[in-house]
């Protein structure tokens, strides 16, 4: 079937909101935390301001512009600025410093940067690469050395008439994100408009209307943010724009904002899970929940009266992989969408049976919604598209067509002939109500191969009783999987973007803190299947 070139206005977020502007111009488009509102009207206008502000400093088509702002209206002003004025987003972490800095904002390219006044001191702590102008929002005596400084006015107050028609297309990028970098330094990921659209219509079309909203609980530095924002504006509803997810305040916000959908991503569901049950467990405005990875969904929707949908996705690609409402299939990512090939292959590209463990490779019949590579990384590139194939770096399983997440292809556990997923010791662990957050980890074995090391942090107001807990996990895994060492920390070391910085655990190994569970006498077998009883005693 040919492949038909999509409409920009539906596809090229300048030109989509430009139309939504004109055919709904007093429709809420996003209400944010202090509970103030812009209209699709509202939204247009502080985009063309800073678009305008931005083209004064000399930003052009095709430009890269960083956006280093907490999660809120600047920030949004900015994305949607830079992209109506022809230029692609690099937003950082708010988190970032020193090292991590200089090397995000080299990968950039990018000469001007839009700046929170908080992180302004920052930039003198390091190379500023090619930063040239650099706009503080926000109050403070700040002084960036080295560059032109500007304050925000800058970005608020020409009149739109002065911003020029940019022709943008789908297949230019809308912003450079950068990876976690749980496993080196962060990649910056080229991110097209097609492909955040593709998102959008992969998870939320044929469910989602004018009538519907959604709560952003990612932050705009996230692909995770941007793909709801976008896909709310593609398909003409609403957003709530919050600085973060707070487990506290969660179901609060909710009653005041009313969204009917959401992303929980990581832990979120399990610290919700975790809360004391109440009466007003229901008493909201959700309807559903999109879970990556998932965890006990059907529980979840039982206690919480929502539809909860699983998916696989990354910076990377499109929502390659998604189920439809409260799957049946336990543990499941979902069905391959319509429009993607995907493969699971071996060290070699070639293809796995069905039930073995290969990694995720795809392609797509749409074009450019897959990333086009890593910003100055032509080897990082070749090496993600060989053989023609978009290659993802985890691990899965397929059965009767559902795709079930094993593990990142360098995070699987050898023990004693077997592989093991830390993914699936994980989700046990953490079903213990004492536990809010596991990683799971090798460790070397003095007789060769791997142990299983789990790092836990207790839920709030709990205490870890490692004896305890390796007694709950016993009956629920095989006998080879159950950890040999539990280290217990307050709290588990993460990534700018709240990824469990597994590298960092492993790289530490056995610390003196660490719990060996055959020190406490507890000693995992294997047990005989049809073994012969034993002989009485004559």
């Amino acid at each position: 079937m040919p492949t038909r070139r999509p409409a920009a206005d539906h596809v090229v977020l300048p030109h989509v909101l430009r139309r939504r502007a004109a055919e709904h111009p007093d429709r809420v488009f996003v209400v944010f935390e202090d509970g103030s509102r812009w209209t699709y009207s509202e939204t247009l206008r502080q985009a063309e301001s800073a678009a305008v502000g931005l083209a004064d400093l000399g930003v052009g088509p095709g430009d890269h512009v960083v956006s280093w702002l907490p999660t809120g209206p600047d920030a949004l002003r900015v994305w949607f600025g830079t992209n109506l004025a022809g230029a692609v987003l690099v937003p950082l972490n708010s988190a970032y410093r020193g090292g991590l800095l200089e090397h995000s904002l080299a990968l950039s390219t990018a000469a001007v940067a839009v700046v929170h006044a908080d992180l302004a001191p920052r930039l003198n702590e390091v190379d500023r690469a090619r930063l040239t102008d650099v706009v503080v929002i926000g109050t403070g005596d700040v002084s960036v050395d080295g560059v032109r400084q500007h304050p925000e006015h800058v970005l608020k107050q020409r009149p739109v008439e002065a911003l020029p028609t940019v022709p943008v297309h789908p297949w230019d990028p809308y912003a450079v994100v950068l990876t976690s970098g749980t496993t080196g330094p962060s990649k910056g990921v080229i991110c097209s408009y097609a492909q955040l659209t593709a998102c959008a219509t992969a998870a939320f079309e044929g469910n989602f209307g004018a009538d519907d909203r959604y709560l952003v609980t990612l932050p705009l530095f996230h692909a995770g943010g941007t793909i709801g924002v976008n896909a709310a504006l593609v398909l003409g509803g609403s957003i709530v724009l919050t600085s973060g997810f707070r487990t506290a305040d969660f179901w609060d916000l909710v009653r005041s904002t009313k969204p009917t959908h959401v992303t929980l991503l990581g832990v979120m569901a399990t610290f919700l899970s975790k809360q004391v049950p109440s009466p007003l467990d229901r008493d909201h405005s959700l309807r559903r929940v999109f879970m990556i990875p998932m965890s006990d969904a059907l529980a979840f929707s039982d206690r919480f009266g929502v539809e909860v949908v699983a998916m696989y996705n990354m910076t990377e690609v499109s929502i390659p992989i998604v189920s439809g409402p409260n799957p049946l299939v336990d543990g499941t990512s979902g069905r391959v969408r319509p429009g993607i090939e995907a493969r699971l292959v071996d060290d070699h590209d070639y293809d796995v049976p069905d039930g073995e463990v290969g990694e995720l490779v795809l392609r797509s019949a749409e074009p450019w919604t897959i990333t086009s590579g890593y910003l100055g990384r032509p080897d990082a590139t070749a090496a993600a598209w060989r053989n023609g194939w978009f290659h993802t770096g985890d691990a899965f399983r397929r059965a009767g067509g559902e795709y079930f997440f094993v593990d990142r292809m360098g995070d699987t556990i050898r023990r004693r002939g077997e592989n093991i997923s830390s993914y699936e010791v994980e989700l046990e662990l953490i079903a213990h109500p004492s536990v809010a957050e596991v990683a799971v980890v090798a460790t070397p074995s003095p007789e060769g191969e791997d142990e299983v090391l789990a790092i836990v942090a207790p839920a709030p107001g709990h205490t870890i009783d490692v004896g305890e807990l390796i007694e709950f996990v016993r009956p629920r895994m095989a006998h080879f999987m159950v950890p040999r060492y539990v280290r217990v920390l307050d709290e588990l070391p993460k990534t700018p973007t709240s990824k469990i910085q597994k590298t960092v655990l492993r790289t530490a190994g056995i610390t003196s803190d660490t719990v060996d569970r055959e020190a406490l006498g507890i000693v995992v077998k294997r047990e005989r299947i049809g073994a012969p009883s034993p002989r009485p005693n004559p």
